[in-house]
């Protein structure tokens, strides 16, 4: 067969210009389309089962309802809020510190050493003095991390800064599992730092007529019931909307307790160490018998700690007496390597985009995209589950030309590609679905990797 040329893209400035070419391998691949009757069954190519991305999202009508009703004139500060937790790190491990101080000292010493050179009666160098710079160094450039302590007051704040972008990114996450495995059918749920339950509705908007049990779990008194207050419509006297959700504020004891759903948004980020993050995954997903579906912010700190778990499962391969399936990477990622995003460029999150209608209060804009980072791991093979090979995924937005169109994805081969699709090249079927396709959807192209990988002077 004809190798493919390589192709060189410049990209036009604008707000593609953030994905330059050089984040991605350039293409000089074999590429193997499957045919219709393999992917399509019928379906219009706007619909391939590789699209998983949601139109603009809406809060369920009770939960908008019953927020309006708790939020009164906290705009300004909902607003600070989201912006603190967007830039939130994680805290520096002991560790870093002190590799940090000894380096400062080392070089507080140096320092010191150069100013006193031709001074006859040169003296020691003060330990006082040496301790007194490298503290003040350590406080000056070192991320001050404290945890969130959530009262009635900020629990009604957080909800107006990010009920509806929190029940976005997890309803978005959700529908990946409701799209590739439709035979999928939950009766459990667990919500490990439930926060509002936005993870409650998105799940019962997938799954409402098999969910019997949803266990929600967060270590803030407050936030639990401001959470039930929502279930309720504010009516202290009223029936919940969703029935059978259970308000914990410790993680069940009991490791005989299995769920089919585990979900953990946002809240990873939230525990002091990576000791204990590993710590609650390995119990999350003790807990998990079909599917465990971690969100963070899609900030740089979100999808490393994102990554983080994803290899600390799949290195561990944890048996337990109850269930000795090992983890597999279901969501995003079309593999089960390094991540190539992470390995070659730190700097550049693997994030996705999905638009959303916020709560109607003053100043809100009609529309947001919330901007976030997730993960999802199961139990069974994802080939299995979704019922078909592997796809790419594509990792930023598809730039639509004519005649062609230009798609960057995160392959099986574990390599970042960038494909120039065209009717000509690929077919028909595949063309019509690149151009169908967006930003966190799967594409029907199946590549076998000829050329090494894209050097960084590229």
């Amino acid at each position: 067969s004809q190798k493919s040329r390589k192709s060189s893209v410049c990209f036009p400035c604008g707000h593609h210009g953030l994905f330059i070419m050089y984040y991605f391998q350039r293409m000089s691949s074999a590429v193997h389309p499957q045919t219709q009757v393999d992917f399509l069954n019928g379906a219009p190519h706007r619909k391939h089962p590789g699209v998983t991305n949601l139109k603009t999202l809406r809060l369920p009508e009770q939960l908008q309802r019953a927020a309006q009703s708790i939020i009164k004139g906290l705009s300004d500060r909902a607003q600070s809020l989201t912006q603190y937790l967007w830039s939130r790190k994680r805290p520096v491990e002991d560790l870093n510190l002190r590799k940090r101080a000894k380096s400062l000292e080392k070089l507080v010493l140096e320092n010191a050493k150069e100013r006193r050179e031709g001074d006859e009666q040169e003296k020691s160098i003060d330990g006082d003095y040496v301790k007194m710079k490298v503290l003040s160094e350590l406080k000056r450039t070192t991320y001050n991390w404290t945890p969130v302590r959530f009262d009635e007051e900020l629990g009604v704040v957080y909800m107006a800064a990010r009920l509806a972008g929190g029940y976005t990114a997890v309803r978005r996450a959700l529908n990946e599992i409701l799209v590739r495995d439709p035979s999928f059918a939950p009766q459990s749920l667990l919500d490990f730092g439930s926060g509002l339950g936005t993870a409650v509705w998105a799940s019962h908007s997938c799954w409402g007529d098999t969910l019997k049990e949803m266990v929600c779990v967060d270590s803030s008194g407050p936030m639990n019931v401001l959470a039930e207050r929502l279930l309720k419509d504010d009516d202290e006297k009223a029936a919940p909307h969703i029935k059978q959700v259970y308000f914990r504020q410790f993680l069940p004891v009991s490791p005989k307790v299995q769920f089919d759903l585990v979900v953990g948004a946002f809240s990873l980020s939230e525990l002091a160490s990576q000791k204990e993050r590993v710590e609650t995954l390995l119990t999350l997903w003790r807990k998990t018998s079909s599917y465990l579906v971690l969100v963070e912010n899609g900030t740089k700190e979100g999808h490393q700690i994102l990554m983080e778990a994803r290899d600390t499962l799949l290195k561990a391969q944890e048996q337990t007496s109850l269930d000795s399936r090992t983890a597999s990477v279901f969501a995003p990622c079309p593999h089960e390597m390094t991540c190539p995003k992470l390995a070659r460029f730190p700097a550049v999150p693997c994030n996705f985009h999905q638009h959303f209608h916020p709560l109607p209060l003053p100043g809100s804009p009609v529309r947001q995209t919330e901007t976030f980072s997730y993960v999802i791991l199961s139990r069974s093979d994802p080939i299995e589950a979704a019922a078909g090979p592997r796809w790419a995924r594509l990792v930023a937005p598809v730039l639509r030309r004519p005649r062609h169109v230009h798609c960057h994805t995160c392959s099986p081969d574990g390599q970042l590609h960038h494909t120039v699709v065209t009717r000509k090249k690929h077919g028909r079927d595949v063309y019509r679905c690149a151009r169908s396709s967006d930003w966190g959807d799967q594409l029907p192209i199946i590549q076998q990797e000829e050329a090494g990988p894209l050097s960084d002077s590229e």
